[in-house]
């Protein structure tokens, strides 16, 4: 199946590994060209070296209220378009409610929340009719996870953003979407297993608790995430797509 990806121009933030990187790597993968970025220089720059030629680097922190604008400025001076961002950033730090900080919940606000909302109002105001703008949350959208208080406390004010967002641009001809991740196997995962006294007995009983019985590769994150940027999901907007091996029991 042809995506429409070809010479198309997607920034992809907190790409250096996880979700954020295996989305990259499928719309390169067929043919798209990608601004990636992260915190560190470092690993910036061996991300995009690893992604290719058709991968660009940028240093920026999406709590910055610049980023938008450097990395939209980024896609355009390399590969003269933009038609797309999706919006990726590392999970919060972990904790029950009598564990986080005020500074963990400001901090995780100001990169979680208020800079994704900074990054599509900005990408919003650039992209044409055709553009796409997706967020990357959580399955504590739909149903709380046990020990990420924050993150279930940010990610469904984020989706209905997403929401609003997409009611607002709809009649522009740009969509918004939602691709919300299970226990896909990325370190994020590993390290929130590895908090347990069993890490082992952890994920064996949350295997247990998926129909397909295994976490999901960042792979098949990353073919799901190319998908919904694409052309090929054009009628698709405002949605908030479970990747989660049929964990989520609802509609």
């Amino acid at each position: 199946m042809d995506l429409g990806l070809k010479d198309r121009v997607y920034v992809v933030t907190g790409a250096t590994r996880g979700l954020g990187n295996a989305s990259a790597r499928e719309l390169l993968a067929d043919g798209a060209k990608v601004v990636v970025s992260g915190r560190d220089d470092k690993s910036v720059a061996e991300a995009a070296e690893a992604l290719g030629p058709d991968a660009v680097g940028v240093a920026v922190d999406n709590a910055d209220p610049d980023a938008a604008a450097v990395l939209i400025g980024a896609a355009r001076e390399h590969f003269g378009r933009f038609d797309g961002i999706l919006v990726s950033v590392g999970g919060p730090p972990a904790g029950f409610v009598a564990d986080n900080t005020d500074e963990q919940w400001q901090t995780a606000f100001e990169s979680v929340f208020l800079g994704a909302v900074r990054l599509a109002r900005a990408a919003a105001a650039e992209l044409e009719a055709g553009g796409v703008i997706g967020f990357v949350l959580s399955g504590s959208v739909y149903e709380p996870i046990p020990g990420l208080t924050i993150s279930n406390g940010l990610r469904p004010g984020l989706a209905g953003f997403a929401k609003s967002l997409s009611d607002e641009l709809g009649p522009r001809g740009i969509r918004v979407v939602g691709v919300l991740p299970g226990r896909i196997d990325t370190d994020r995962v590993r390290e929130l297993d590895s908090l347990s006294a069993d890490p082992e007995a952890t994920r064996a009983a949350s295997e247990s608790r998926i129909p397909l019985r295994r976490y999901g590769t960042p792979e098949e994150f990353g073919r799901v995430a190319a998908f919904l940027l694409s052309p090929a999901a054009s009628y698709l907007t405002g949605v908030m797509v479970p990747v989660d091996g049929g964990a989520r029991h609802g509609f």
